[in-house]
């Protein structure tokens, strides 16, 4: 969405990833601007898909150029709008999702109700609305909630390395001999 958007060419984005670009201009806008149908509401699974939710963003950006008689690539009028709603929309959608997993683990007792804790981490894990929505999913289902720092959600690799550190520390399989091993995170 960033891209298509053409976010770089945003003043007070041209030096940001897409995800932070959205996050920062959504700020500002009113997502009740512009509603996209939230993905798979028809299906009762835990799934997540975010492209036909791509597809609704997309065919709203071709109306708004359209309208406002611009080419592909020039910024909109109504970008932070379109960034708000498209960041709430994807949010709820997570969200969604992932209390259906929470309830889908409980029932199936592949997590006990007790001591039950949800971990978000990666990308989306630095996006701010997102963390703060499933903050407030786990607060209201019993959930602890634990999150990486935000300077550590930027990439999957640090994500990766950062579970194979703790696996290494807590002797889960990682290796059968941690002689002669020095590890530093950073």
């Amino acid at each position: 969405v960033a891209r298509r958007l053409s976010l770089r060419k945003h003043p007070e984005c041209h030096s940001m990833a897409g995800g932070k670009a959205i996050e920062h201009l959504a700020q500002t806008g009113n997502r009740q601007r512009h509603t996209f149908r939230l993905p798979l509401q028809q299906y009762r699974n835990c799934d997540f898909s975010f492209s036909g939710l791509q597809n609704l963003v997309n065919n709203a950006i071709i109306q708004k150029e359209k309208e406002e008689g611009i080419q592909e690539g020039e910024i909109l009028s109504c970008v932070k709008d379109i960034a708000a709603a498209v960041q709430h929309a994807v949010a709820v959608h997570i969200i969604q999702r992932t209390y259906r997993a929470m309830l889908f683990c409980i029932k199936n007792s592949i997590l006990s109700s007790r001591n039950a804790t949800l971990v978000v981490s990666g990308g989306v894990a630095s996006n701010q609305y997102i963390r703060k929505g499933l903050q407030t999913l786990a607060d209201a289902n019993d959930f602890a909630f634990l999150c990486p720092p935000p300077r550590l959600c930027t990439d999957n690799g640090v994500m990766i390395a950062w579970n194979g550190i703790e696996r290494l520390r807590a002797g889960l399989g990682v290796l059968h001999s941690t002689d002669g091993i020095r590890y530093e995170p950073k």
